[in-house]
């Protein structure tokens, strides 16, 4: 025990200064030489101390995000090696007699030490977001959204855990089967819900007040055949300076979101392309496509994290103090695996992402048909959000779901448009014909 805890510490260490030296010291940023002096040359857009500021900025959050998940799992890791997950399940069987119960009671420990634990982490990033003007919260704000983030987590994870602890005990073979296939409708749901029961707990949205604009973006949605009605803002600037707007929910719940601060930052032109880049989602059925893949690489996630699990505890049970899969005390384990394969599985899922939104920039190019829009709605986004223009390849990989600013820029800047491909069909004529 004493050498598996040396070694998980000593590992975290040296992967920490791995991820320093990489961020501060390898990794330089710089831009591909075809885009200087184009759109996506951020000397064309942000001033040097901008460019300063984002680099910083940028560079802190993404060691933050390098340190935060190893650390997660070292905590799960340390929970099960020192036994403090079977004493919380010890506590709980004392406490409560019903098993779904035990299972709160339980749960609660557990959530409760690693909210604690990765607390400083949260505040770092906290802090940081506020000393770079991205945060418009005050602490209490921003405490006040981490506890609603505790107890919503807590009360679906306690329904979820003891559901998935009862199969575990009914389908001992087979529970990753039967806990997927429970998995499909929750999620479903959960997505159905969210717009209209988790969302409003953290901000008021409402229709969008501007009746002009709204009238515009209805219009914009006719000619893409959405059959949209309302078009939704919220308050995100008592939260943030950043801007953004987003598609979310399923079936007559889905909804396109503005934030305010997108309104209040960016003129109707480049608020139509925005727009009208979330509509390609719906259009094109991202939101399902997604939900399908999510839910295929569930599958694959619970079948290798049975297996997994199973070798471990039929290899390592004895030391770890526990006798079978289906113990409450086991789930620091499953947490472990499931957070460990789903960071193996994000440069997949992010590239995936990555093309969706690409065809996204595409559509809203070829609807609107105004580039000059879209390129200065990316660079206001790159500026006010401290956007990271051209991230480190690895930073690109694990945490960019979206393509580069620079390469977002450069690709619509180049993108033909209609008008355009036929200007080129004459030059090549009138060249052939010379």
């Amino acid at each position: 025990m004493k050498k598996w805890v040396a070694f998980a510490l000593l590992g975290y260490v040296l992967f920490a200064f791995a991820a320093y030296y990489y961020l501060y010291v390898m990794a330089a940023g710089d831009i591909p030489e075809i885009y200087k002096g184009t759109s996506a040359d951020p000397d064309m857009f942000l001033s040097q101390a901008d460019q300063a500021l984002s680099k910083d900025y940028s560079t802190v959050k993404n060691f933050l995000f390098f340190l935060s998940v190893p650390f997660e799992w070292l905590v799960y890791f340390l929970i099960l090696v020192f036994g403090i997950s079977r004493k919380f399940e010890d506590w709980s069987k004392q406490t409560a007699r019903f098993s779904f119960l035990q299972t709160a009671v339980y749960l609660f420990y557990l959530s409760l030490l690693t909210f604690l634990l990765a607390f400083p982490f949260q505040y770092m990033s906290y802090h940081f977001s506020k000393a770079y003007h991205i945060s418009a919260q005050s602490f209490p704000q921003w405490m006040k959204g981490e506890l609603m983030d505790f107890w919503i987590s807590y009360l679906i994870m306690t329904v979820l855990v003891a559901a998935l602890y009862g199969l575990m005990k009914k389908f001992q073979k087979r529970w990753w089967l039967a806990a997927w296939a429970l998995f499909v409708p929750f999620t479903v749901f959960l997505m159905y819900v969210q717009p209209v029961v988790i969302d409003p707990l953290y901000n008021e949205f409402s229709t969008l007040k501007n009746k002009e604009l709204e009238a515009e973006i209805l219009e914009l949605a006719a000619q893409a055949n959405i059959p949209a009605e309302h078009v939704y803002e919220v308050d995100k600037s008592k939260e943030t300076n950043a801007l953004n707007a987003y598609v979310t929910g399923i079936g007559d719940n889905a909804r396109i979101v503005l934030w305010d601060t997108t309104l209040n930052k960016l003129n109707e032109e480049e608020i139509l392309f925005v727009m009208a880049h979330e509509m390609a989602h719906y259009v094109k059925k991202h939101i399902y496509i997604g939900i399908g893949s999510y839910l295929l690489l569930a599958f694959f996630g619970f079948w290798l994290a049975a297996k997994w699990m199973e070798r471990i505890i039929h290899k390592h049970g004895e030391n770890l103090q526990i006798d079978r899969l289906s113990q409450l005390r086991t789930l620091p384990l499953l947490l472990l695996v499931l957070s460990m394969l789903s960071f193996a599985a994000s440069p997949l899922s992010n590239a995936f992402s990555r093309f969706e939104e690409r065809q996204a920039d595409a559509y809203a190019i070829e609807l609107t048909q105004n580039k000059e829009a879209a390129v200065s709605a990316f660079q206001k986004l790159a500026k006010e959000g401290l956007s990271e223009v051209q991230p480190p390849l690895l930073v690109k990989v694990f945490r960019y779901g979206h393509p580069a600013m620079s390469e977002r820029i450069y690709t619509i800047e180049t993108y033909p448009l209609e008008t355009e491909k036929k200007e080129w069909g004459k030059v090549d004529t009138q060249k052939s014909q010379n």
